[in-house]
């Protein structure tokens, strides 16, 4: 599933390629199921003859501002896919909807596991959104004590809480382990058990590893691609989240154990990352 690096990638990407552009017809597949509100034909409606103005995210959502006030809001979710191609380009099997712009080209949405959602916010609706959703990881004002102080008060494991939107913006699975295994932190930690050195080591590690695979486009495991159809490079990169249960922790050498957080697969080093927080 993309994260916070993935949908920043396509977000610059668009922001490149859409800005100044004005939709001036909507198509939709087969299946519209992927507009969830509001009405398929009411979206087409209000988005039809639009300018887009500028991009933005929040958290996993990716945010497509028209001229209106009113903002295409896209949760890509496990296979949701945002491409542009030029109208005369063969319909493929899971496109869904295409928004024709004013130069001939087309942005295009493709999921083949149609999970991801596309929304027409309102400037109150985007509000309530943002108040949903935790705090921007790579924004400079939030700090590590607040940070500290919103652990602080969580008794969940953290691995767990980190995949908690509303407790912080973006971050998903991949970037989790890779986190806490630089910041030799326990997927299984109680998140109220980390002392404000932890915390700061883990702020540190997610926004290094926010930062690093945003300049590398993104991390392509299986279905993620960028605008242009290119995958990321981080993935080359990735510390523990790629490795198998049993293989040699590239730090230390300890087996690397798999269990289950949240219904996730997770993987960490037991030597690297006690359980037990340290004296």
């Amino acid at each position: 599933m993309p994260e916070l690096p993935e949908v920043e990638t396509v977000r610059r990407n668009l922001d490149r390629l859409l800005v100044g552009a004005t939709i001036v017809d909507v198509r939709f597949g087969d299946f519209t199921g992927s507009i969830a509100n509001p009405a398929p034909q009411i979206f087409a409606d209000e988005v039809r003859g639009r300018r887009f103005t500028r991009t933005g995210r929040r958290g996993k959502y990716l945010l497509l501002q028209l001229d209106s006030g009113n903002v295409i809001a896209i949760h890509l979710r496990m296979t949701g896919d945002l491409h542009i191609a030029g109208a005369d380009e063969p319909w493929g099997k899971h496109l869904h909807l295409a928004l024709r712009l004013d130069d001939g080209r087309e942005l295009r949405f493709a999921d083949v596991r149609k999970f991801g959602r596309i929304w027409l916010f309102t400037p109150p609706e985007l509000e309530d959104l943002n108040e949903r959703i935790g705090p921007e990881p790579l924004d400079p004002e939030f700090t590590v004590e607040q940070f500290h102080e919103r652990l602080r008060t969580r008794s969940r494991a953290i691995k767990a809480l980190l995949l908690e939107q509303s407790f912080l913006a973006g971050v998903g699975n991949i970037y989790a382990d890779e986190a806490l295994f630089a910041a030799k932190i326990h997927p299984l930690r109680a998140a109220s058990s980390l002392t404000p050195d932890e915390a700061d080591l883990l702020l540190v590690a997610i926004r290094t590893a926010f930062q690093r695979a945003i300049e590398r486009g993104g991390t392509t495991i299986r279905n993620y691609r960028n605008v242009l159809g290119e995958a990321g490079g981080n993935q080359y990169f990735l510390q523990i989240y790629t490795l198998a249960e049993g293989d040699p922790c590239p730090r230390c050498g300890t087996p690397i154990s798999r269990i289950v957080v949240a219904q996730r697969g997770t993987r960490f080093c037991a030597t690297c990352q006690p359980l037990e927080a340290q004296a």
